[in-house]
């Protein structure tokens, strides 16, 4: 982790979206079990990062017809889009769609090319080598349903997302994961507070920093997190998405702005590859 000067605030030419609650004692209990010697730590973004889908489109598929109405959608507002997919949930219960409806359309969303051959290199890495951590915007339940599908939510030592679960009345509620100060992100969560809230507290449990951070996304709401890696650390953004584009235009504008080792990827195998490279320093 670096010392950018942007502390979440630096506007680039297209607006980029996306801090962690109080802590629940589940989550002190969770990171009580992380172990303290990991060399490397792994984020990754959820939707168009593993899953080659956004999982909040998908979900449609489970409405009548496989679409919203016309009302519903114009009920959308920029900087509101948590707010929004509340009441499509809302929506989609009162037409009858179930908890096993809403899995089963999660369950059979693609990995993007090369996303397993990934998971499965960390996976098989020594104990000692990553601690592998989930960031999204999505919410809690659909992306726990598409993890434990693909056999793949054991490698997670945490996941921080909009909290999702069924009430009596069977209707999946969705929580704003927290509230922050950074003019850029959506109301419910700036990506790059909660990346340096872990890294701080982790480093400070661990008693040393890592070696190397990586961050690995695709969207406007992964170049905020991006921006606080350092120039030991390494972004990874999906080739020709706008976390790549923010970064190239950063670089065009403000040279020496965005610290991090850029590797662009247009399959997950680039990112092992590149892996493979830090592992044996």
């Amino acid at each position: 982790m670096g010392d950018s000067i942007f502390n979440c605030c630096y506007v680039p030419p297209h607006p980029p979206g996306d801090r962690e609650p109080p802590r629940s004692r589940r989550a002190e209990i969770m990171a009580s079990h992380i172990s303290s010697d990991k060399r490397f730590l792994i984020f990754f973004d959820f939707d168009e990062t593993i899953v080659d889908e956004t999982s909040d489109d998908m979900v449609v598929q489970a409405a009548p017809g496989q679409h919203l109405p016309g009302w519903l959608k114009d009920t959308y507002q920029p900087g509101r889009y948590n707010e929004y997919m509340q009441r499509v949930l809302a929506y989609l219960a009162e037409q009858g769609v179930t908890e096993s409806d809403m899995r089963n359309v999660m369950e059979k969303m693609p990995a993007t090319p090369g996303m397993l051959t990934l998971l499965q290199f960390l996976r098989t890495r020594p104990q000692t080598d990553f601690e592998v951590v989930l960031l999204s915007d999505a919410n809690t339940f659909f992306i726990e349903s598409w993890l434990r599908r693909a056999g793949a939510r054991q490698l997670f030592h945490r996941i921080f997302s909009n909290p999702a679960t069924f009430n009596k009345d069977g209707r999946l509620v969705m929580r704003p994961f927290h509230s922050h100060d950074c003019p850029r992100c959506p109301d419910n969560m700036c990506k790059q507070v909660v990346v340096r809230d872990y890294v701080a507290r982790r480093t400070q449990e661990r008693g040393r920093p890592y070696q190397r951070v990586f961050y690995v996304g695709d969207g406007a709401n992964d170049f905020c997190p991006a921006l606080s890696l350092g120039p030991r650390d390494v972004a990874f953004p999906r080739r020709e998405f706008p976390m790549h584009r923010l970064i190239t235009e950063t670089h065009e504008a403000m040279p020496g702005e965005f610290k991090a080792v850029t590797v662009p990827w247009v399959n997950a195998e680039d990112v092992v590859q590149r892996l493979r490279k830090h592992v044996v320093e």
